[in-house]
Order: C-alpha cells, then sequence, then structure tokens
C-alpha cells in the first residue's frame, strides 16, 4: 500500500479515516436511535457521530487513547446509522480504515491479545473448523455442557469462552456437496458459489440448500473445492493484512472459474466480498481482478430475484419472522429481495419484528469480543422475536442464528430457525412445513 506524509496524532499515514469523511458528518442525531450502543448506554461518544468526532480528534493532534480506542471497539459495524444518515456519511468506510489503525498502533492488554489470537487462529480457517465438529458433535450428545453448568465449572471460565460454548450450534451430518452441479431443465446462468467458513463447518446444511436451489433455477453451480475465508471477520476486526492476504487467495481460487457470478449466503462474507475494490486498492497486481470480482458477487437472494423464479413453489403453511441481518439490510441494501422470494410462497406468512433494524449483538466475532454488550442486545432481540408469535425465525447469517437462539435459550425459550434458502429450498422440494420446524 502507498503511505502518505506523516501527520500527528492517533493515527499513522496509511489510510487515516479520511477528512473528507469525517466532515460529511453534520452531527443531526438521526443516527442516534438506530445505534444499538448508544440504545443501551446513552453515550455520545458510543454513537456514529461521537465516534466520527473521536476520529475528527485524532487527525488533529489527539493521541490513541485506551478511552478512544474503547469506543471505537464497542461499535459493533452494523451500519445501521448508514442506513439513517440523511447526509450519505460513510461511516462503514471510517469505522474499518480507524479500526485498521488502532491494531496497528494501539497496544492492547496480554489477556485481549491472547483472546484476540485464539480467535483469529481458529474461525477464519474452514479446516480447523470442520476438525472441531466431531469432538463437538460428542461433546454435545453426552452433555457434557450440562454437566459443566451444574457443577459451576463453566461459569468460571472467561466470559469469551463461556460465549464461544454457548454459541455452538446443534452438529448433524453434513451432505457432501460435488464440485459441480448442474442446472435442472434449461441452464440460465454459471455460478461460482462460496461455502463460507463458519457456514460450511456449523451449517452445511445451508449450503446444501442453495446449490439445490441455484441448479433449480436453471444455474449450472461451480464450487472450487480449495476455497480459504473471504477475510470478513479480518477486515471487520482492522486486520487489514491478514483480510488482504485471504482476498488474494479467493481471487485466484476463482480466477479461472469462468462463472456469469459468485453467489454468497452468509451476509458478513457478502458484504466483505463487494468491498475488495477498497480493500485490494494500493495493490497493482490485484486491485484490477477485485473490481471485475465483486462485479460479479450477488448475495443469493439478489441474484435469484435478479434471475426470476422459473421452479415451481409448493405451499408451506406456516407464519414466520424475518430477520434483516445487518450486513445484508445496511452493509448492501438488500431487504426487499428476501421478503419477495418469502411471500412468493404459497401459505407462508411473513411477520416483521418489531425493532428490526437494531442489531442482534452478533457482528461477527464482536459477541466473543464484548459479550456483556452483545448479550444485552441479544435478549432484546429474542424478546422482540418472541413476540412476534411466529414458528420460525428466518435469517440469512450464522453469526445472527447462533446469537439468537443462544438468547432464547436463556429465556428457557426454543423456537425453529432457518436460513431464508431453507424456507424456499423445502418449497421447491415440496417439503412438509414439519421439516422447518425440528428445533
Amino acid at each position: 500500500m502507498t503511505e502518505t506524509p506523516a501527520r500527528p496524532g492517533a493515527f499513522d499515514a496509511l489510510h487515516p479515516p479520511q477528512r473528507e469523511l469525517v466532515d460529511d458528518c453534520v452531527h443531526c442525531g438521526f443516527c442516534l436511535p438506530t445505534c444499538p450502543t448508544y440504545d443501551l448506554w446513552g453515550e455520545e461518544m458510543d454513537s456514529p457521530r461521537g465516534r466520527i468526532y473521536l476520529m475528527k480528534e485524532g487527525l488533529e493532534g489527539e493521541p490513541m487513547t485506551d478511552t478512544m480506542v474503547g469506543h471505537f471497539d464497542a461499535c459493533l459495524g452494523c451500519m445501521a446509522c448508514v442506513s439513517a444518515c440523511p447526509s450519505g456519511v460513510q461511516y462503514g468506510t471510517l469505522i474499518t480504515e480507524t479500526r485498521a489503525q488502532v491494531e496497528r498502533n494501539h497496544q492492547r492488554g496480554r489477556w485481549e491479545r491472547l483472546l484476540r489470537t485464539a480467535i483469529f487462529t481458529l474461525f477464519p480457517y474452514p479446516r480447523r473448523l470442520k476438525a472441531m465438529r466431531g469432538p463437538l458433535a460428542l461433546y454435545q450428545r453426552l452433555g457434557i455442557g450440562k454437566l459443566l453448568k451444574r457443577s459451576g465449572l463453566l461459569a468460571k471460565l472467561p466470559d469469551g469462552l463461556q460465549v464461544m460454548e454457548s454459541l455452538a450450534p446443534p452438529i448433524s451430518r453434513a451432505p457432501k456437496l460435488g464440485n459441480r452441479i448442474p442446472a435442472r431443465g434449461k441452464r440460465r446462468a454459471t455460478v461460482g458459489m462460496i461455502t463460507g467458513c463458519v457456514q460450511s463447518a456449523f451449517f452445511p446444511d445451508v449450503n446444501a440448500a442453495t446449490a439445490r436451489i441455484l441448479s433449480a433455477e436453471g444455474c449450472d453451480v461451480i464450487i472450487p473445492p480449495a476455497q480459504g475465508c473471504c477475510g470478513a471477520l479480518s477486515e471487520h476486526s482492522g486486520r487489514e493484512p491478514e483480510a488482504v492476504k485471504f482476498a488474494r487467495q479467493l481471487l485466484d481460487t476463482f480466477e479461472e472459474s469462468g462463472v456469469d457470478y459468485v453467489v454468497i449466503n452468509s451476509a458478513g462474507c457478502g458484504s466483505t466480498l463487494k468491498e475488495y475494490p477498497r480493500l485490494l486498492q494500493d495493490d497493482a497486481e490485484y486491485a484490477e481482478r477485485a473490481e471485475r470480482f465483486s462485479a460479479r458477487v450477488r448475495d443469493i437472494s439478489e441474484l435469484l430475484v435478479e434471475l426470476g423464479p422459473v421452479a415451481e413453489r409448493h405451499p408451506l403453511p406456516v407464519q414466520i419472522a424475518y430477520h434483516d441481518a445487518c450486513h445484508l439490510a445496511h452493509g448492501q441494501g438488500i431487504r426487499s429481495q428476501p421478503r419477495e422470494l418469502l411471500r412468493a410462497i404459497p401459505g407462508l406468512e411473513l411477520k416483521e419484528i418489531n425493532r428490526g433494524e437494531l442489531c442482534c449483538g452478533s457482528a461477527g466475532v464482536y459477541n466473543l469480543l464484548q459479550p456483556e454488550a452483545a448479550r444485552e442486545l441479544g435478549d432484546r432481540k429474542a424478546e422482540n422475536v418472541l413476540a412476534v408469535g411466529a414458528k420460525l425465525l428466518v435469517t440469512a447469517n450464522p453469526g445472527c442464528s447462533m446469537q439468537i437462539r443462544t438468547a432464547l435459550e436463556r429465556r428457557g425459550e426454543g423456537l425453529a430457525m432457518a436460513h431464508t434458502v431453507q424456507v424456499l429450498d423445502a418449497s421447491i422440494r415440496g417439503q412438509s412445513v414439519e421439516t422447518l420446524l425440528r428445533d
């Protein structure tokens, strides 16, 4: 990356938060009611305009203090403020640039460094996550977690490890996907499919449903076998060199695939894939390739609406609550497409969640790094979900599914959960509602 002349203050010369973007904020306050952390604490510096003010202070010479970093760290990066802002402030770009500065220029405490190292040694690596499936399935089958809770040992673990244990979804047999799934009927497009890290390890049924739907809708599906992480978790956490490495590797993987589109079924990953041109802007070898690649990226719901339906939809008589994943609704502006797909299913009734724009508290690895705030946001989301009275909760991000399931379990409640594609897949295949309601 190209460096500009050094400046005083909190930030170094390598892509500090851009002053012209900072100055776009007129501090009108429209962001305040949409910001989860301002909603929790009512603290100005934990609002988007407050954090932008801190960025301005850093650009004007203020040093990077623990307090300043604490306010930046508390941001979920949910982008609800971007949707609400009448001035078009690019807060997503600003917080991303700021987080990269924090990771380079701030010395964290020993325990926090260890926790972050553990998280990023595991989660961005699909093979490492898949290696955990067997031990985790055994852990669940033997009820070890319940024994640890009753004994009080689980409560003695650090908060981050307790949260990690609670978030683990039920492990079931993983369907095998080939490298190519042919289109059924007339071929309308060739689509490359990104299988993801957490998605492929812990929600393989979502990937299988995605491939089946694309095939049913006339797409040849190409699944490169050597896929790695897209870099989303690293990029959202300010680990820019790591994110760049992952992005380059993924571009190399899809370089010769010859696909018309690249499809993703995880909201956070999709948001980052569309940001590759910014992430790789200083890379002479990859910048143009990133532009071409990102122009082909589509969320699965986005692509299905773009292509239009050809497969028959069979009735699914069920009431569902739809939860907008933040990086889908706010990060990518995709709100109507999932609803359009769901409402086209005969017999399905879609119900909206009160204050649905507020984040559930997952936000990548936020619930591991900021467990108290994430827990409170999860509890609020669970309460609003239950108030809908639906039989099924539908969302489009694995982190949201794990976060809301855990929050419901804390209340002693259970609710069947599914990805948008699983509901659509059940309708196309003519399955019964009961296949979706098994919690």
